[in-house]
């Protein structure tokens, strides 16, 4: 079959891999309709993430059709329609009945490389490294679903693959960011990025009841998205100092700061200051640190005392100045996250189905899967207005 696979830093090719297989009494194979390029996948691609080996398969948003189950697969059948979470997740395990099914402790084979980098292991993950488990991933023409009995949503009805694909990650993904901060009546909240998961938490918010939602981003047209299809306020920080932009947040929201923030940006944040940024950048290419926290620090200095930092963005390790005296001293809490998909996946459906979400305001490309190296170029470098980019096999 053919797949987008991973060839070194920067480069992904479509090639051919051999066919997925039934390898346990749990799994699925999907056939797969419709799959996307994630922001996250961009750090793939950029070589930000260690473990990664030529030939991987890419991608962990996807859905399609079921074609084959393993026997222990009751709740599916042959035709299915589906769409698979990003997380894998046993089911059964003391996280996954807490439903932190993102922290599941059963389904990463090889959690022990992750507990080196961060204590405790993250689920496995589709096509996202060997530190989450080496899973074949859904850019593809099909996949291997471990834990199908838990994990995959069946889609009845005639909504369209645009409508639902989200559903696998990254609108549960925005939708906990929001949730993270407990939206209030009468609150402010920022959100910092105006990609795919940052509109969609500013989205969320919106819906929780949040007063107002301040995003910030530096390109406009992104801005104009968040603008006109979630009708938030927006901040173009593009020659803003620090200082500026949080002196332009407080300025908005009556000296204090907005309540809650959510950083929906992670490792490969920009920075404003020309300098800073070229210093972080080089200490990310010689390993010095893993993650740039431009975002992160901004989100933590200008909430209030007493707010709350939601992090959903991507991160992968190590991060210099972060500002934690700024965190004590206003009595901020941090809330953080991979999202726990599975919790979200009926309720958003219900979303959707009544008209409360239309996710396919992001999707500005749509391609078929042999052009996904296109696809990663439009995405990394902002090329066309692209926001999110689907990919057709």
């Amino acid at each position: 079959m053919r797949a987008t696979t991973w060839q070194g830093k920067n480069k992904v090719e479509v090639t051919d891999v051999p066919d997925p297989q039934i390898l346990n009494r749990r799994d699925a194979i999907v056939q797969i309709t419709s799959t996307a390029i994630c922001g996250s996948d961009l750090h793939l691609y950029g070589g930000f993430m260690p473990s990664m080996m030529e030939g991987d398969v890419l991608g962990h948003e996807f859905m399609g059709t079921v074609t084959d189950v393993g026997p222990d697969v009751g709740n599916l059948k042959v035709g299915d329609r589906v769409v698979v979470p990003f997380p894998i997740a046993c089911g059964s395990c003391s996280q996954c009945q807490a439903g932190l099914f993102s922290v599941c402790e059963n389904s990463n084979p090889n959690a022990g490389m992750f507990d080196q980098i961060a204590g405790q292991s993250l689920s496995g993950v589709f096509g996202y490294s060997h530190l989450t488990g080496g899973f074949a991933g859904g850019q593809a023409e099909a996949a291997r679903v471990p834990f199908a009995d838990v994990g995959p949503i069946k889609i009845d009805g005639d909504l369209t693959d645009e409508q639902v694909l989200f559903l696998s990650d990254i609108l549960p993904t925005g939708y906990m960011g929001a949730e993270l901060t407990d939206p209030q009546p009468g609150d402010v909240i920022a959100v910092w990025g105006a990609g795919p998961v940052g509109l969609f938490a500013a989205m969320a918010a919106r819906f929780l009841g949040a007063h107002r939602v301040i995003v910030i981003d530096r390109f406009e047209y992104r801005l104009r998205m968040a603008r006109e299809k979630v009708g938030c306020e927006t901040v173009n920080y593009e020659g803003l100092e620090d200082e500026g932009l949080v002196d332009t947040l407080r300025y908005m929201t009556g000296g204090r700061g907005p309540d809650k923030v959510i950083d929906a940006v992670g490792m490969e944040g920009h920075d404003h200051h020309g300098l800073i940024h070229a210093m972080e950048r080089f200490k990310q290419a010689q390993k010095m640190e893993t993650d740039r926290g431009p975002a992160l620090r901004q989100a933590i200095m200008a909430c209030r005392p007493g707010g709350v930092v939601s992090v959903i963005g991507a991160y992968g390790g190590l991060m210099d100045k972060v500002p934690m005296g700024a965190v004590l001293n206003k009595s901020l809490t941090i809330k953080a996250g991979q999202c726990h998909v599975h919790r979200y996946l009926e309720p958003l459906l219900r979303n959707i189905e009544s008209g409360d979400f239309d996710p396919t305001f992001v999707i500005t490309h749509t391609l078929p899967l042999d052009e996904a190296p296109n696809g990663y170029e439009a995405m990394k470098h902002k090329e066309d207005d692209c926001v999110k980019c689907v990919l057709k096999p």
